[in-house]
């Protein structure tokens, strides 16, 4: 038994010998590498603390283009050539300039008249309805929502609102201004592209003397300042831009009158960036606001008609104006700023009331407008006169 226990004593003293020679060849062995490489676990913890400085510290500036276009009147003289029994098509009216209104990230338009349809009877002046197609033609076209609150809203009575704002929804045409309920009216309209939010507005005058039904102020906005500083309040507090689309002025007035001007002070100063005037169915000049705040706003007084049919003394010149929005956040804050201001005039191209094409103004020339070049150069100057001071 001796015997056997001195062999298991000499094998375990062999082990240990042995694993004690492996440790420290694998000690030595790893020590080696370590001196061959002795900075890669180093520069990996350096690089990776300098990335996250970096990241904390850098600028995030993104861009787009916003556009807007005048008053959609469809006159009967419309609806009629657009007529393809037994429906409508007035995409053929906007091809000619499509590749324009294509090209802001987002626009916006002026839908003056109902799209009740023929349901409820199409009709024009004094009282418009027009057909539901009009909104596809804008969609189409590249509106992304339309301002439904100006002078015509109750034409059709609250009938009329209802009927046009489902074909609108059925349509996946957005709208603000005129509502189907409160709480469709307490809803903001805010847009999103590249990551800057924008908040759309719609405000009129008035409705041609047909009052609100009591209790459907829903029905249309009408302008009151403490109702709309209220609304810019809360649209600040949910995007980047603030657009106003406001029916307002005198028709077939060139220039904006005191009292314009008065309240695009006045809604600049609440938070208004954008505003977009539409009514007098003739152009009035773009101009550059500063706010109580320091900020530099853009104000449109007039789109004028973007396509009707009404004609001469500068009711068929329209146009698409465009300004840039730029987004920047920093570890300072975020800021967003407005530049490169553009108007780009269009012509209500029409033979004997039929064949309604909306032209850039530049090349009106070959669909018959007299004086084409000097008419482009008179609209432009008329335009930017205020912003080029």
């Amino acid at each position: 038994m001796r015997k056997k226990k001195k062999k298991v004593g000499y094998g375990l003293s062999v082990f240990l010998g042995l694993g004690m020679i492996v440790s420290a060849l694998m000690f030595q062995m790893y020590h080696e590498a370590q001196a061959k490489e002795p900075n890669v676990t180093l520069k990996s913890q350096k690089a990776h603390h300098e990335r996250s400085i970096d990241v904390s510290g850098k600028s995030y500036i993104e861009k787009i283009k916003l556009g807007a276009i005048g008053d959609i009147l469809i006159h009967d003289t419309v609806y009629e050539d657009a007529f393809k029994n037994p429906s409508y098509d007035f995409k053929p009216m906007l091809s000619n300039v499509k590749d324009y209104l294509i090209e802001p990230d987002l626009l916006l338009a002026n839908q003056e008249t109902l799209l009740g349809g023929v349901e409820i009877g199409l009709s024009s002046y004094p009282m418009f309805n027009s057909p539901v197609e009009v909104g596809d033609a804008l969609i189409d076209a590249g509106v992304d929502i339309v301002s439904n609150a100006n002078n015509h809203s109750l034409d059709k009575s609250e009938k009329g609102v209802m009927a046009s704002i489902s074909n609108m929804e059925a349509a996946g045409l957005p709208y603000v201004g005129s509502f189907r309920d409160s709480d469709d009216q307490q809803k903001l309209r805010v847009l999103n592209n590249k990551g800057i939010n924008v908040s759309y507005l719609s405000y009129t005058y008035g409705t041609n003397g047909i009052p609100v039904p009591i209790g459907k102020d829903h029905l249309v906005n009408l302008i009151d300042r403490e109702l709309m500083k209220a609304e810019i309040n809360r649209a600040k507090e949910q995007s980047d831009v603030v657009v106003m689309s406001i029916h307002w002025g005198n028709e077939y007035q060139r220039f904006p009158t005191d009292e314009q001007k008065d309240l695009a002070q006045f809604l600049v100063n609440e938070g208004v960036d954008i505003i977009f005037g539409h009514h007098p169915h003739v152009l009035q000049p773009m101009d550059w606001l500063t706010a109580a705040d320091g900020r530099k706003a853009l104000v449109v007084y007039s789109l004028g008609n973007f396509l009707s049919g009404q004609m001469w003394d500068y009711k068929d010149i329209g146009g698409l104006a465009t300004v840039e929005i730029t987004k920047e956040i920093t570890p300072e804050g975020t800021e967003m700023t407005l530049s490169n201001p553009e108007f780009m005039p269009t012509f209500v191209s029409s033979s004997r009331q039929a064949n309604y094409r909306v032209v850039p103004l530049k090349e009106a020339g070959k669909y018959g407008l007299a004086g084409a070049e000097s008419k482009y150069n008179e609209i432009m100057n008329h335009m930017t006169q205020f912003i080029k001071k």
